[in-house]
């Protein structure tokens, strides 16, 4: 098979002529090409809007033809397909995944299609149970702390823009991206350039991913809760587990800890049994929003809302005189900021979109970088208590029942609090609080934030439009800690396995996923 790269159309051509793009890059007619398949699809908005495929494509006497055309752009595909690993018997003590996040479920996944028959525990519930549960926090703020946006089947993920791009390479992307797709994702997430599965979408999915565990003989209990590791001469021997019907021992020689960014109490409780963990950088900031069409407009030009032009997004970064690193984070076109909060009286933001992402605002992350030396006290659990330092001030500052504290830009900038919105209406629910966020968030965060809004205006006009809605505070952009683990991917406490976003070792869906699959990989040879 031949890979094409660059193969370009104007937003005007069909589709369908791509094929003839692909004869003309090999310098063959149409009817000699026996297959094609569209492996990326990207929008240049450099210089005019045209999009932009990555081809691969069967022939006959495939060397040959690539020796004729003498294209740069075409080349012999590589193989980049990851398979799973040998089955195993069911071992007497299963493996226990502990989390159903995106590294939790494929690390499951994973070890079901193997054999391994492993226990996926979850502190939070189903994904039927939990929309309701989340639908309702953002409609009342009443909070429940074990089924939330962060807690629950699916991960924080569940409750996202759904968005699967990453900056690494690994071949187990595209095995997660096929599994997602034949579980009920959209197709285009095998080709996009920026692929997203959407909210609306990830709900469909994961109770499909569901039915196919169960029928793997993964035993699935929600509602569970890792609070103790019991362990032998240096080995995990078992669980305490806080179940509905009361607190229950599971025998344990393998043990994933899947458990994401969020799960603070047991963080807390590996710490004081003494797996070695570490305090790491992570990024705090607020939600910026604005109107979509104003993105559309900067990103586009005179092309925006054409109906084939999806909504634009942005990637924005820049690097302060103070040494800050200030960046955009999980940008949401079309979308709505949420209410993330895991804890009583804490007020956390994220952005959420669904899959058509036609709603009329564009929100994203604007985050500034912190260290440990940051943090108030030392060791591991330090950023934890940074986070919630700032997550008390801003619920504070809301006024409590979970409102966030917003400020429109231009008011930010001149250091006043804002009596209301301008152009751009905020969506978070269950509402915000009009403020001055320099009274709320700390100095040098605001001080950061108010010397990068003019430096990123100046890469996407707009951004730092005076209307455009900052709503505090967003703090759970990664795990502010690091379990340790070594080349085997166990900790110092045998038979754990850290594994995902929550260990520190991925940054999203798909990465955290393919954690997941590598964990499962480990944990199978040792099987």
């Amino acid at each position: 098979m031949l890979q094409i790269e660059r193969v370009r159309l104007e937003l005007e051509e069909d589709e369908a002529l791509v094929r003839r793009r692909a004869a003309g890059a090999l310098r063959v007619s149409e009817t000699e090409i026996t297959s094609l398949q569209i492996v990326r699809k990207a929008i240049d908005a450099r210089e005019g809007v045209r999009f932009v495929y990555t081809l691969r494509v069967s022939v006959k006497n495939e060397k040959a033809v690539l020796k004729r055309c003498g294209n740069r752009n075409v080349s012999l595909a590589g193989d980049t397909s990851w398979r799973l690993p040998e089955p195993v018997s069911p071992p007497e003590i299963p493996p226990v995944v502990v989390g159903a996040g995106p590294g939790g479920l494929f690390c499951a996944l994973a070890l079901a299609r193997c054999g391994a028959r492993p226990i996926l525990l979850e502190r939070g519930w189903n994904v039927e149970k939990r929309r309701e549960d989340v639908e309702r926090f953002w409609q009342t703020g009443g909070l429940d702390p074990e089924s939330n946006v962060q807690f629950g089947e699916g991960g924080a993920g569940a409750f996202s823009d759904g968005k699967l791009n990453t900056g690494t390479r690994d071949p187990r992307h595209r095995f997660i991206l096929e599994t997602l797709a034949a579980h009920g994702a959209p197709e285009s997430i095998l080709y996009d350039a920026k692929p997203h599965v959407g909210t609306d979408y990830l709900y469909r999915v994961l109770s499909d991913m569901r039915q196919e565990l169960e029928a793997l003989g993964c035993d699935i209990r929600f509602g569970h809760k890792l609070t103790g590791v019991e362990r032998q001469e240096g080995r995990v021997t078992a669980l305490e587990v806080q179940s509905p019907a009361g607190t229950c021992r599971i025998p344990a020689r393998q043990v994933v800890l899947a458990l994401g960014n969020s799960a603070r109490d047991t963080f807390e409780m590996l710490c004081a049994a003494g797996v070695p963990m570490e305090p790491k950088p992570l990024a705090v900031g607020v939600r910026i929003e604005h109107r979509q069409a104003d993105i559309d407009l900067s990103q586009y030009k005179a092309l925006a809302g054409h109906p084939r032009l999806p909504a634009a997004s942005y990637k924005l970064s820049c690097h302060l005189e103070n040494g800050r690193g200030v960046f955009s984070f999980c940008v949401c076109p079309g979308g709505e900021v949420v209410a993330a909060a895991s804890e009583a009286e804490r007020v956390v933001t994220n952005g959420m979109s669904r899959y058509a992402r036609d709603g009329g605002n564009c929100n994203g992350g604007l985050l500034v970088g912190v260290s440990p030396a940051d943090f108030t006290g030392n060791g591991p659990l330090a950023g934890i208590a940074f986070q919630r330092q700032l997550e008390e001030r801003a619920y504070t500052a809301g006024g409590g029942g979970f409102t966030a504290p917003a400020q429109r830009v231009e008011d930010f900038l001149l250091r006043r609090a804002s009596a209301g919105p301008g152009a751009v209406v905020p969506t978070y629910r269950p509402g915000v609080k009009w403020s001055n966020l320099w009274e709320v968030l700390p100095e040098f965060l605001c001080q950061s934030l108010a010397e990068a809004l003019p430096v990123l205006d100046r890469k996407v006009r707009g951004y730092a439009h005076p209307d455009a809605v900052l709503t505090a505070v967003e703090t759970r952009s990664s795990c502010p800690l690091r379990m340790l683990r070594d080349e085997s991917g166990q900790s110092a406490v045998r038979g754990l396995w850290p594994c995902g976003e929550g260990a520190g070792y991925a940054g999203g869906i798909l990465s955290a996923a393919a954690d997941g699959l590598r964990t499962a990989e480990r944990v199978l040879a040792e099987i």
